[in-house]
């Protein structure tokens, strides 16, 4: 009876340590673009609040929104641009009062670092020279949003769209560009200045609207009180000073 008793206790034990340890881990969904960045901010929040660790999960923001919507676990959404979290807050995802914008990027053409052929304007694209242009997919990646937003401002898009090479995220709109897949790219400041070895950077392009990162806690998430605390450390002095070390700019 001693034995069983001791068991059981064990077993309950174990499963509460189980739980705790589940219980401390915290899971922030942030756009492609702030993978470098919140990969040396999380050590950073790690050190600031010992027992927990971050889990971070990366994509383009209609695919996190996407993941989150479906129940996927998640604490903290950063999205790199205002529309996804504008959707996320109509789905009550989050909240209104708790969405905050922590930093700021431009958007840049890119073209292979081998490459001859570095357009001066936008309008150079809509050349025979640039066949192929790495863009994300506007549906679901901000920096297709933006690009088409530009494109269409200028009465370029239909010019440039069948030559169009959709990228799933930022990144691998990068990657096509360094690996000269296609003539030219668009992406943030902040990616490209991850392969400046590989890239050239042929201009900085306005857009119609800055393009601004929101953040906010998942009310809803497993580790929700948590998750507000990593949305307040995003506004620390230690956290700037790696977004700025990335390009990032103030919101």
């Amino acid at each position: 009876m001693q034995n069983r008793l001791t068991h059981t206790l064990a077993l309950a034990l174990a499963a509460g340590l189980s739980f705790a340890a589940q219980a401390a881990d915290l899971t922030v969904s942030a756009a492609a673009s702030l993978t470098n960045a919140f990969k040396d901010i999380a050590p950073l929040f790690e050190a600031a609040h010992p027992g927990t660790k971050v889990q971070l999960n990366f994509a383009a923001s209609g695919v996190l929104l996407q993941q989150i919507a479906k129940g996927a676990p998640a604490d903290v959404f950063a999205s790199a641009d205002q529309d996804t979290m504008d959707q996320a807050q109509a789905q009550n995802l989050v909240k209104p009062a708790q969405r905050r914008d922590f930093a700021s990027n431009r958007l840049v053409v890119i073209v292979p670092g081998a490459s001859t052929k570095v357009p001066s304007a936008v309008a150079d694209l809509t050349q025979p020279a640039y066949g192929k242009i790495a863009i994300g997919l506007p549906a679901s990646v901000p920096v297709g949003r933006y690009t088409k937003g530009v494109l269409e401002g200028a009465r370029l898009w239909g010019a440039i769209e069948p030559k169009v090479v959709g990228a799933t995220n930022v990144r691998q709109a990068l990657d096509y560009v360094q690996r000269a897949e296609v003539d030219a790219g668009f992406v943030y400041s902040t990616d490209a200045a991850l392969m400046a070895d590989r890239i050239k950077v042929a201009l900085t392009v306005p857009t119609p609207k800055p393009i601004l990162y929101p953040v906010a806690p998942l009310p809803a998430g497993p580790n929700a009180a948590m998750g507000e605390k990593f949305v307040d450390f995003l506004f620390t002095p230690p956290a700037q000073a790696v977004l700025a070390k990335y390009g990032f700019g103030k919101p």
